[in-house]
């Protein structure tokens, strides 16, 4: 029988990110997942497989591909291609910088 989060209030759930190795809330990670070599990012938590966590940024992607802990943390043969994970980064990056832009006060006086 599967015990859910909510049956256990002491114990919260946490994942470890595979570039920077700490442990964070598992929303607070993008989660991804592998099909056919290639890494893909799964954002609502819910493709089928083995999962790995990463924090959405792009030090902690460089860290993961540095370290080559793709195919350790899939248990993976061979090298895997990171290219939709780095997208997803990049495009969640830009996404930050235009919210930042438009919450920041007008400079002109």
């Amino acid at each position: 029988m599967t015990v859910s989060a909510e049956a256990r209030p002491g114990k919260a759930r946490e994942r470890t990110c595979i570039g920077c190795r700490k442990r964070c809330s598992p929303a607070d990670l993008l989660r991804m997942t592998v099909s056919g070599g290639l890494v893909l990012p799964d954002p609502a938590h819910r493709a089928p497989g083995r999962g790995a966590h990463l924090h959405p940024v792009a030090e902690c992607l460089d860290l993961a591909v540095r370290r080559k802990a793709f195919p350790r943390a899939f248990r993976a043969q061979g090298p895997l291609d990171v290219t939709a994970v780095r997208e997803y980064v990049a495009q969640r990056d830009r996404q930050e910088a235009v919210q930042t832009a438009a919450n920041r006060p007008s400079a002109a006086v």
